[in-house]
């Protein structure tokens, strides 16, 4: 029994420094970041976001022992830019713009990927239009008005633009005017009200998408749109934090994080409208293919000059 007895008094006396270490690390960075500022890319309206996240951001404040602060950005670009400044801690990123993100020198590392309910880890790009129009296929639509997203959108403005030219069209020559509508709600609205003829948007499968989304928020009714265009799947949205960041305290993130559907698991649902999985983590190499679709994006945008 003594034998026992040192033999835990000294794994205790060995543990105690590594614990202290630990918590003077941890009270370093509290002290150095007081405020964490996490910043979503619009998706939706301001308060459709601020809604979604509020829990998550009580969560986080409380898991991390610092306060969390929502940041909704108002366009794609805004995120990115933040990141590259340090301005912004964390955020919730389209493919495309996190992939920007890496284009332009920003210290990001994507952390955590979205998986949907039947366990892919991807969702589509889409064209609708009114389900009582004529159009049945995108060339039904010369002359007319396209409503893209925005410029650092995937499903809303790169994989749209990648599939019009392997159909052999030139947006801004085929249609008669080709409209930046700021979020994919907005791309509905804009289709909703006549602005548009037709609309990029996102689409997971049948059973979610971001119309429906806004039909079960009563913005719209699912069965009003028809799809003319589907792509193939698209590697799905990541969560990144600066690499700036203390080892420690990216480590706490990334476990809060990946703790949270588990913890919070009603809150979670709400989140996710009950539509995704728990997060999993992920790596920037994951973008690597969403990277190439930039450049040659851009490759197309330096065409037209």
């Amino acid at each position: 029994m003594n034998t026992r007895r040192t033999l835990l008094a000294g794994a205790a006396a060995l543990a105690a420094p590594a614990l202290l270490a630990t918590t003077a690390r941890a009270q370093a960075w509290r002290s150095a970041f007081p405020e964490l500022v996490f910043a979503v890319v619009p998706a939706e309206n301001a308060s459709g976001v601020s809604d979604r996240y509020a829990a998550f951001m009580g969560y986080l404040s409380q898991a991390l022992g610092v306060k969390v602060t929502l940041r909704v950005a108002n366009d794609y670009a805004a995120v990115i830019e933040g990141q590259r400044a340090g301005n912004i801690h964390l955020g919730y990123y389209g493919p495309s713009a996190f992939a920007r993100a890496l284009m332009t020198g920003a210290q990001v590392e994507a952390f955590i990927i979205e998986v949907n309910e039947d366990g892919t880890k991807g969702y589509h790009s889409v064209f609708y239009v009114k389900q009582d129009s004529a159009y049945r296929s995108v060339q039904d639509l010369r002359g007319k008005n396209l409503g893209l997203v925005d410029p650092n959108s995937t499903s809303g403005n790169n994989v749209p633009r990648f599939a019009l030219n392997q159909m052999g069209i030139t947006p801004e020559s085929f249609f008669g005017r080709v409209v930046y509508t700021g979020s994919h709600e907005n791309a509905i609205i804009a289709l909703q009200q006549g602005t548009v003829d037709m609309a990029a948007n996102w689409w997971n499968d049948e059973a979610e998408s971001n119309l429906m989304r806004m039909e079960r928020k009563g913005m719209a009714k699912y069965g009003d749109y028809r799809i003319v265009f589907k792509s193939e799947q698209i590697v799905n949205s990541p969560m990144a934090y600066l690499t700036t960041l203390p080892a420690e305290l990216r480590a706490a993130i990334r476990e809060a994080v990946l703790a949270y559907p588990q913890r919070e698991a009603a809150a979670f649902a709400r989140m996710t409208d009950g539509k995704q999985r728990p997060w999993e983590p992920t790596t920037n190499a994951a973008y690597d293919p969403i990277i190439q679709l930039n450049r040659f994006v851009d490759s197309l945008r330096r065409q037209r000059g």
